[in-house]
């Protein structure tokens, strides 16, 4: 199958590494005009490490051309943060066309941000946007063309909009995952399946002391102590009340279950927490008022939580009180702006009046 994958970070050089290295014709696409050419002058490969060995694959193109790194593909694999996306979005929006396949691992809602710069670029391709919760790699770029992948997620649960042209979006997505694709209905279900949100606000927040002493510390590691655990516990809680509130039904993939040895299989399967604290790979440094954690999972992540949840009537005082603290660790309010029904422009509709959209499209 022929697929794009956009960005240049951990997520996208594990998707174009584990593609390429499963015998798809994979296209990398990045914004950076230097580093593509960088890339081009090394062969224009990626050197793919997991529990299996070392693996040197080839990508068919390594491009700063939008219109060159999607022509013809299938699928468009885009795993960047979610910050990235309203700029992506409006590159890839004019060049979508019928039948492909965007597909956003995770996204906080992201799949509407895709589909409404389509809409707003005139593009009326009859494309399909999904997202899932969770990346389907545990990874992390060892050097400029280099990525080690940790754990490949045994579980997707994948929403999409419109969820009317869900089968031939789960084919295609499901080609480039044998096995691992679990429909979970539309993009605002696969949104809140979302496990970033969840798990990385409570580890960054209440792990602020370490994080700035150290010049690396492994979150997933010291900072998992049994307390928060309990937090991140309630906070989940919270996301699955939302869920349930809007009648999106089991399974809700508690987090929980990640750190479990004994019953449902989470995303990542069993045992995926001590493979990635036995890896080393998450010791790092974490700048906390710039790392993701909490520029996308935190600001954006939690303020889409607390957002539909108003629409739900379902009370969040723990995602607020994170986007509280989270805010004022970087000096600024993020109850304001973030991701919201409303910074998304949907904030007019009633809660049947978006699954109808949801469901139908544009």
């Amino acid at each position: 199958m022929k697929i794009a994958v956009l960005g240049g970070g951990n997520g996208s050089f594990a998707a174009a590494g584990d593609f390429a290295l499963s015998g798809h014709e994979v296209r990398l696409w990045r914004r950076d005009a230097a580093q593509v050419a960088a890339h081009r002058a090394a062969g224009s490969g990626i050197l793919v490490k997991d529990h299996n060995g070392r693996h040197d694959v080839k990508l068919a193109l390594v491009t700063n051309d939008m219109a060159e790194a999607v022509d013809g593909t299938e699928l468009i694999v885009c795993p960047a943060p979610a910050f990235a996306q309203a700029d992506i979005a409006r590159l890839l929006a004019p060049h979508l066309r019928d039948g492909q396949v965007v597909f956003l691992p995770p996204a906080t809602f992201g799949s509407m941000i895709f589909a409404q710069a389509a809409r707003d670029a005139g593009n009326h391709a009859k494309a399909s946007f999904a997202e899932t919760g969770t990346l389907p790699w545990l990874t992390r770029k060892h050097g400029p063309f280099e990525v080690a992948i940790t754990i490949r997620a045994k579980r997707l649960p994948v929403g999409v909009f419109p969820l009317d042209q869900a089968p031939q979006a789960l084919e295609v997505i499901g080609r480039a995952f044998p096995d691992a694709i679990e429909p979970c209905g539309d993009a605002l279900s696969g949104a809140l399946m979302n496990a970033g949100p969840i798990i990385h606000p409570p580890l960054i927040v209440m792990n602020a002391g370490p994080i700035e002493h150290f010049e690396r510390w492994d979150i997933h590691k010291e900072g998992t102590q049994a307390a928060i655990r309990r937090v991140t516990d309630a906070l989940d809680a919270e996301r699955i009340a939302v869920r349930e509130a809007l009648g999106y039904g089991a399974p809700h993939f508690p987090l929980a279950h990640h750190y479990a040895r004994e019953g449902e299989i989470w995303m990542y399967g069993r045992g995926s927490h001590d493979r990635l604290t036995d890896s080393g790979d998450w010791r790092e440094r974490i700048v906390l008022t710039e790392h993701r954690y909490m520029q996308e999972d935190l600001r954006l992540g939690l303020s889409l939580l607390v957002s539909v949840a108003g629409l739900a009537a379902v009370a969040t005082p723990l995602a607020k009180a994170f986007l509280s603290i989270g805010g004022a660790v970087c000096g600024e309010d993020f109850s304001q702006g973030g991701r919201t029904l409303k910074t998304l422009g949907l904030d007019n509709l009633g809660k049947a009046e978006l699954q109808t959209l949801l469901r139908n499209g544009f």
